[in-house]
């Protein structure tokens, strides 16, 4: 008999969809096929059952600007949007997750806190090259850097990289077997640009968007993979945005070297043209794009060009949103509707299979930073699933959101799916009539080294 049976659903598995039962055990996939005796029974009614939800790129802000964020209700937010486990960027912590002792705090703060498992990164950046060797050592999964300028300029705050310690890190790493992940923007070009703009007097969404072209991503992400083709250090791009960007680094994976990339939903569902409209909630880094550049990267996501999808959650307080689009804060808060959102617009408008979906969301990431019981439905990995209703729609709501600052550029949005369950290691986190679970069950995962 196993502890608990989810029957009547659609399973998503890596190749076809298979009505059948799931029986877990202890937290742990025992049986995927008809099961007879089970303590409890959950009925998916016939909705599609997926394997929990990777979002490799979330900012959750603690410790030291819990205001913005926090692991409660980042991690509430994800449960909600079918994400079971997450893996929390280096910043916009204080301090930055930078060293040893930095990662000790969170590591302490996260143990209660989170109600789906989680991981994290340890940072690169000009000044902590002494601490890289300490700190792959202990509990980073992989380690971030920028190659655009970054930082408040606090003590402990993150900042960029330069072209010297990127390539001594990157030697590193290579050494230690750990993946670095690159904010790939041209700083040079990038500071160049917005420095003019200003002087222009120049500061709304059309100055902001021109500070910040394709171009100066692109040179970015090829300094990366000629450090990477030097060093043999393996490299993940984030949010990238450009079909030619994602043409560099298909061009890097027919060489044979070591590289993957993700993008994010804003860069699909929105366009620059919106920009003005969005407003500052819809500022993030690099920017959006042009609608033309849009149908590309749809191109290239169909394709199969890009590994995974992310939400990049980067939250603030409200004020920091206001001002002019070179003052206000820059990032989207939305890692609740990564998963509904581009099922439906992938899935649902353009015929993606349900199962290359599931590679996006979940079994590849998995795969990439070695998370050897995540990612799929089969026996032996984690209970880790969420259930999807594909025969509803729903118009996303400021109440619906569970983040501390509930608001997002995806309120008012009409989605036509909706997560109604999420199970982390066969316990129920979210439902979507109840809310979410008090009590927190989020684990620290493990990383193979």
């Amino acid at each position: 008999m196993v502890d608990l049976r989810i029957c009547g659903g659609r399973v998503v598995l890596h190749d076809r969809i298979l009505e059948t039962d799931i029986g877990m055990t202890n937290g742990v996939i025992e049986t995927i096929g008809v099961v007879h005796s089970a303590a409890k029974t959950i009925d998916a009614k016939g909705q599609l059952v997926f394997p929990g939800g990777i979002d490799t790129h979330v900012h959750f802000s603690e410790p030291g600007r819990t205001e913005w964020e926090g692991f409660k209700t980042g991690s509430q937010a994800l449960a909600a949007g079918g994400v079971t486990t997450y893996v929390e960027m280096p910043l916009n912590a204080l301090p930055a997750t930078t060293n040893i002792d930095n990662l000790q705090l969170k590591l302490n703060r996260a143990k209660t806190k989170n109600l789906v498992d989680y991981s994290f990164y340890g940072g690169l950046t000009s000044e902590n090259l002494a601490d890289i060797e300490a700190l792959a050592d202990r509990e980073v999964i992989a380690f971030k850097c920028f190659l655009s300028t970054c930082g408040s300029g606090q003590p402990g705050d993150f900042s960029n990289v330069d072209d010297a310690t990127l390539k001594k890190g990157m030697e590193i790493l290579a050494r230690k077997g750990k993946i670095l992940c690159l904010h790939a923007e041209d700083a040079s070009l990038t500071d160049r640009l917005e420095m003019e703009l200003i002087s222009e007097g120049k500061k709304d969404a059309q100055a902001f968007l021109a500070s910040r072209p394709i171009e100066a991503e692109v040179l970015a992400v090829k300094k990366a993979i000629a450090y990477s083709r030097e060093t043999g250090c393996a490299i993940h791009f984030v949010h990238i945005s450009s079909a030619e960007a994602i043409a560099e680094i298909q061009q890097a994976k027919r060489e044979g070297l070591d590289v993957t990339v993700e993008s994010c939903p804003h860069y699909f569902v929105f366009s620059a043209e919106e920009l003005p409209k969005l407003g500052t909630l819809a500022k993030c880094q690099p920017p959006l794009r042009k609608k033309e550049d849009v149908s590309k990267l749809w191109d290239c996501l169909l394709r199969g060009e890009i590994d995974w999808l992310t939400s990049d959650h980067s939250p603030c307080t409200i004020d920091l949103k206001e001002g002019d689009f070179f003052t206000a804060w820059g990032g989207i808060t939305g890692c609740q509707n990564t998963i509904d959102i581009m099922y439906d617009e992938a899935v649902k408008k353009r015929g993606m299979s349900a199962s290359a979906f599931a590679k996006l969301i979940a079994t590849t990431p998995a795969k990439r930073f070695n998370l050897e019981q995540k990612g799929e439905l089969a026996v032996g990995k984690d209970a880790d699933l969420f259930f999807l209703d594909d025969t509803t729609s729903y118009t996303l709501q400021q109440e619906d959101l569970y983040y501390k600052n509930p608001y997002s550029p995806y309120v008012g949005r009409t989605i036509a799916c909706r997560v109604t369950k999420t199970i982390v290691r066969g316990q129920v986190v979210y439902d979507v009539e109840k809310g979410c679970r008090k009590e927190t069950v989020g684990k620290l995962v493990k990383v193979l080294n």
